[in-house]
């Protein structure tokens, strides 16, 4: 699978040298891609380092959004022609302390995080993942073959379900679906699994647990 990382900080870094060593064609990219040449060298042979711009004209299959959330607005408007059809996993955050009132916006309406996303990119399918693990956690214990830390996702259909599930299963952590984009809100910031990085076991009792109340 060819995977587009639009922001390439800690959780898009991490996840594209994932990708690239379960065998995915992985493109780096970031508003200064130079600075990313030694990310890409890192993730070897399947990686590079590309700009925005050019992750978009690549045509991937998947396209992993890891930007400040305050980005969202930007690219979903400059790049509408590009991503259609395509798969957009979302690992934002609104934080309106770094976001500014967009967020804060987002977080008082009636829609979650991810279904903001699922608007802004409506002509793409839409996945909520890796935004609830700590990204110690997402670097450090990929790939294990036994106790293995899950992470939770949302997706629009069963597509992009399966996709989801695959490109969490490919580097070694256990996939946890909570549920349609409407479900997502339990993975927001402040909310009951944001977080935590648990064992399947532990996330489904937490998740089962929070929507009783």
């Amino acid at each position: 699978m060819k995977i587009g990382i639009i922001g390439s900080g800690h959780i898009g870094g991490n996840l594209g040298k994932h990708w690239a060593k379960a065998g995915h064609e992985v493109l780096f990219s970031s508003r200064h891609p130079k600075e990313l040449d030694h990310l890409a060298h890192e993730a070897g042979n399947n990686a590079k380092a590309v700009s925005v711009t050019e992750a978009f004209e690549a045509n991937a299959d998947a396209y992993l959004l890891a930007t400040p959330f305050k980005a969202i607005d930007q690219i979903s408007e400059k790049y509408a022609g590009e991503y259609g059809d395509k798969v957009i996993i979302d690992a934002t955050n609104p934080y309106p302390e770094r976001d500014g009132e967009m967020a804060q916006e987002v977080r008082n309406a009636n829609y979650n995080a991810t279904e903001y996303t699922a608007m802004k990119f409506n002509t793409a399918k839409t996945i909520k993942a890796f935004n609830t693990i700590k990204a110690e956690d997402l670097k450090n214990q990929a790939f294990r073959h036994d106790n293995k830390l899950s992470v939770p996702f949302a997706a629009q259909d069963e597509e992009s379900k399966t996709i989801g599930k695959q490109l969490i299963e490919d580097i070694g952590f256990d996939a946890y679906y909570v549920g349609s984009l409407s479900d997502s809100n339990i993975m927001d910031p402040d909310q009951e699994i944001y977080g935590k990085s648990l064992e399947i076991d532990k996330l489904k009792k937490l998740v089962i647990e929070a929507r009783e109340y």
